[in-house]
């Protein structure tokens, strides 16, 4: 897996624009919301500027390359939904890792030890506890355990 393949996969789930006023992120197209790039003239961006924002902000941030290939895609489609530093705790918590937000040795090396279900089943608890904190959030629950499931469906298929 590599970020051109991650792309591609990421626009089955993120690609088109949208502006839900229940999702905090406002304007959004490709994934890419003007609350976090409120530079960038989200109406107008083109397929090869998102790319390069999910490049460096999400796959290299991440550390995508660096977890082995079971993992990569699940983890760079989480730091896409829910931020690079929680994605990183769900591995931690998934391998048993101190839980700080960092990829570092302790996290690289466990996470070996982990399959992608033990990471997908802690962004499912996660998604619960959002939904526990702000049940404005509920409107979503369909579509993340949704994409939940089909990230795991691929992998299973080998197609991530």
């Amino acid at each position: 897996m590599d970020i051109n393949k991650a792309f591609t996969i990421l626009l089955g789930f993120e690609g088109g624009i949208s502006n839900n006023p229940n999702d905090k992120g406002g304007l959004t197209k490709y994934g890419i919301s003007k609350a976090s790039y409120p530079d960038v003239d989200i109406a107008n961006l083109t397929e090869e500027k998102a790319k390069d924002i999910y490049t460096t902000d999400y796959w290299e941030a991440a550390g995508c390359d660096l977890v082995k290939d079971e993992l990569r895609y699940a983890l760079f489609d989480t730091a896409v939904n829910m931020g690079v530093k929680e994605a990183i705790k769900l591995l931690q918590q998934a391998c048993g890792a101190a839980i700080d937000g960092a990829l570092g040795a302790e996290t690289l090396g466990k996470s070996n030890t982990i399959t992608i279900a033990d990471y997908l089943l802690c962004r499912l608890l996660r998604y619960n506890a959002i939904m526990d904190a702000n049940t404005s959030q509920i409107v979503f629950r369909k579509g993340w355990t949704s994409r939940v499931a089909a990230i795991y469906n691929m992998q299973k298929q080998g197609q991530v």
